[in-house]
């Protein structure tokens, strides 16, 4: 898988990308991760990557034309199967868009910044609008970074164990379980009995009776696609 990372500040996205499990899927050549800075393709002995929007609103936008000749250059190189961008208007992500977009081959993300993207690069450049949720930060690096993590730990090889992102929270609509490690008690605190029983049929039934009692305690609204 590759994914090209598309930004007006690089920097922000050099520490998320190169260190754990995204690093060490790297490493593997599970992915390759580009990140292009946009002022490369910038306007004039600047390098001028955003300009003042029409009709006088304040705050700057990002122009169309570098981001243009960018993803023309490198969808001459290859196919991508979606152009992704970060923008709070989007499709809410969760597992699921996770799980689609780590079958994927190659994808761009755009990061926007500033006041935001001049809107012919959503009409006609963008595939799909992804959002972390309902809040404006100052860019779409980190929501890239956090998009791009979800997607590579669902990649075959990733993970030591690649039975772990099975059990996590949202894999089947659920919060996942609690869970617990050595040693089986600390200042009175008590692991669960029946997770040092050594029988597997109880402890997954025990679970699953975990996870739905935390799903309806904490996000009930997930019951109602469970």
């Amino acid at each position: 898988m590759r994914i090209d990372i598309l930004t007006v500040v690089p920097e922000l996205l050099e520490s998320p990308l190169s260190h754990s499990i995204v690093g060490r899927a790297i490493k593997k050549g599970l992915v390759e991760i580009k990140v292009h800075n946009l002022r490369e393709y910038g306007i004039g002995p600047r390098k001028n990557v955003d300009d003042y929007s029409y009709g006088g609103d304040a705050g700057m936008v990002m122009m169309v034309e570098p981001v243009f000749r960018m993803m023309e250059s490198l969808k001459s190189e290859r196919r991508y199967d979606d152009v992704i961008y970060m923008s709070p208007d989007g499709e809410r992500l969760n597992q699921a868009i996770s799980n689609e977009l780590s079958l994927k081959g190659n994808i761009i993300i755009l990061c926007g910044h500033y006041k935001g993207i001049d809107h012919r690069i959503r009409e006609h450049l963008i595939t799909r609008e992804i959002s972390v949720g309902d809040y404006v930060v100052s860019g779409g690096e980190i929501p890239a970074a956090l998009l791009a993590d979800s997607i590579i730990r669902l990649i075959p090889g990733a993970l030591t164990d690649e039975t772990s992102a099975l059990s996590d929270s949202f894999q089947d609509g659920l919060l996942s379980p609690p869970v617990y490690t050595r040693p089986a008690e600390f200042n009175g605190w008590k692991v669960p009995d029946i997770l040092l029983s050594g029988d597997p049929k109880k402890i997954q039934t025990w679970q699953d009776e975990q996870a739905l009692q935390r799903t309806k305690a904490l996000r009930p609204e997930l019951l109602k696609n469970f």
